[in-house]
């Protein structure tokens, strides 16, 4: 059995090849900065859908948003180890998911854009980061969480366009319900990436497409433009921003003289053929 997961904070996609069959599935994303193992290991153990794996030895291969280090891996490790008992478990960086995905012989600068943001060299061998990413109150340029705040500012403050007001009045959002999803409640950074569609619902208007060139501007002058190699190097993006946003993020990138490699909103698939290769070596 060999079990691949993507991780971000707001969503984790798994798939599992047992007996050489193939399953697909979708849990929420584990972040060691926000969740516990005890949190882990609950929200797995009433997964039915899981249940079936969880007695049978294998190897989990889990990439995550948030696990930088070995002390915030093993956060992830334990609560996984716990209820996939004869599992062997790898942890490893969601940057080093995003470098592996986008990979093809060539060096390449592999950014993150989801509902936060990252980026890291990759030469096939080395990860890179230059610049680390300072999570959604001070950084996560270009990101859902980044976009969703300022789509928040701009409602409390009688700034935001017509149709994005009525969307969110239509959610049933007031002030005291945004302080206290943003203050008081865990997982601050998914509520406000939750705000993005309402971005995406209404990209043509001038104003949304000057939030999301600034976003996108400022991800790149902070997060690509920072490796000296940024104009030789192909640049590829992996994350639900990047994807329904491509248009306006390739314009950003053209404008800077970024090459544009690969865009791909779910690199799951990619790091399935990746460890597949490798047991076959």
């Amino acid at each position: 059995m060999l079990i691949i997961v993507e991780s971000g904070s707001t969503k984790a996609d798994w798939l599992i090849i047992d007996e050489g069959i193939r399953y697909q599935h979708h849990t929420i994303g584990f972040n060691p900065f926000f969740h516990s193992s005890e949190l882990v290991i609950k929200s797995l153990e009433s997964d039915t859908y899981l249940n079936k794996w969880f007695s049978k030895s294998g190897e989990i291969y889990f990439y995550g948003a948030g696990c930088s280090s070995d002390e915030l891996q093993e956060i992830i490790k334990l609560g996984l180890k716990s209820v996939f008992k004869q599992t062997e478990v790898h942890v490893d960086h969601d940057l080093s998911a995003a470098g592996l995905s986008v990979y093809r012989g060539c060096d390449v600068i592999a950014c993150i854009l989801g509902t936060g943001s990252n980026s890291v060299f990759f030469d096939g061998t080395n990860f890179i980061e230059v610049v680390p990413a300072l999570g959604y109150i001070l950084g996560d340029e270009g990101s859902g969480s980044f976009f969703g705040k300022q789509i928040l500012i701009d409602f409390l403050y009688n700034k935001l366009p017509k149709p994005m007001t009525k969307e969110i009045m239509e959610l049933g959002l007031t002030k005291d319900i945004i302080f206290k999803n943003v203050y008081m409640e865990p997982n601050a950074n998914v509520f406000l990436a939750s705000l993005s569609p309402i971005l995406i619902n209404n990209k043509e208007l001038d104003y949304s497409q000057q939030l999301i060139q600034r976003g996108f501007d400022l991800f790149l002058d902070n997060h690509v433009l920072c490796f000296p190699n940024h104009k030789e190097a192909e640049v590829s993006f992996v994350g639900s921003i990047s994807a329904l946003l491509s248009e306006e993020l390739t314009h950003a990138c053209t404008k800077k003289g970024i090459r544009v490699g690969q865009i791909i909103r779910r690199p799951i698939e990619a790091l399935v053929s990746y460890h597949q290769q490798k047991l076959t070596k």
